[in-house]
């Protein structure tokens, strides 16, 4: 967890505080409190390390959300909650928190090679800091390419006016980004279709029964969500679901 902490948020630095570069080392003015000092002689000071890291932490939100798998994990599971009937369990917080470290496991070949190919190297001075941001934007960008259908890129390729011959592999971000959500969205409901097939059969089925009792005034809500529980639990849902969310990230 400490090196998970340590790399989102020396990849946050990395991607989104590229405006604000210290002074010259040695320079007059040099603050004598320094950071480090990259591969062009260029350091950064203590103010601007501040204004850097609480920049950084306002953007990692929007990192998370759009540059990984969170999207289409938080939607699936939250899909499923609907799906089986009960308003507030798993409540948000464990949605979200089982969301959040799915998405550090999925992400993890990811992660490791932004830590060893640009944080390890920049904070050794061995990279500058557009060598190190270079670094750390192509294994997010081989990430994202795996899971962005050609057809949503095609749509912002046509939005942007970008040329014939750029592809996906040499796209801005700007463009790779948006395709990318888009592709995690209709993932996460195509995920969710499939989730909410069963269910929905035990809730006809309860209905048509009740129905046919004469038992109008006895929610089927009430009476199905036991059996969608006991489904969900005899065929070891939980197992399922995760194991077929991770493994929808490896292709």
């Amino acid at each position: 967890m400490r090196k998970c902490i340590r790399l989102t948020a020396g990849l946050a630095c990395l991607l989104l505080a590229g405006a604000a570069l210290g002074q010259q080392q040695g320079g007059a003015g040099t603050l004598p409190l320094v950071v480090g000092s990259g591969a062009g002689g260029t350091s950064y000071s203590v103010p601007i390390q501040t204004l850097l890291f609480f920049t950084a932490l306002s953007f990692l939100p929007a990192v998370l959300l759009m540059m990984t798998g969170f999207t289409r994990i938080v939607i699936v599971l939250s899909l499923l909650r609907q799906a089986i009937g009960t308003q507030q369990a798993p409540p948000n917080q464990v949605v979200v928190g089982l969301s959040l470290f799915l998405t550090l496991f999925v992400m993890g070949p990811t992660l490791d090679k932004v830590y060893q190919e640009a944080y390890v190297p920049y904070t050794t001075n061995a990279l500058s800091f557009e060598q190190a941001l270079a670094k750390a934007e192509a294994p997010m960008r081989g990430f994202m390419l795996k899971q962005t259908r050609q057809s949503d890129f095609a749509l912002f390729a046509r939005l942007a006016k970008l040329d014939e011959g750029v592809t996906a592999e040499t796209a801005p971000l700007r463009v790779l980004v948006p395709a990318f959500v888009t592709s995690e969205l209709k993932t996460a409901f195509q995920i969710g279709f499939m989730v909410f097939i069963p269910f929905l059969i035990i809730d006809m089925v309860v209905s048509s029964v009740l129905m046919s009792l004469g038992m109008m005034m006895l929610s089927p809500v009430l009476v199905a969500l036991p059996f969608k529980l006991m489904l969900f639990v005899l065929a070891d849902g939980w197992n399922l679901l995760i194991g077929s969310l991770a493994a929808s990230f490896a292709t």
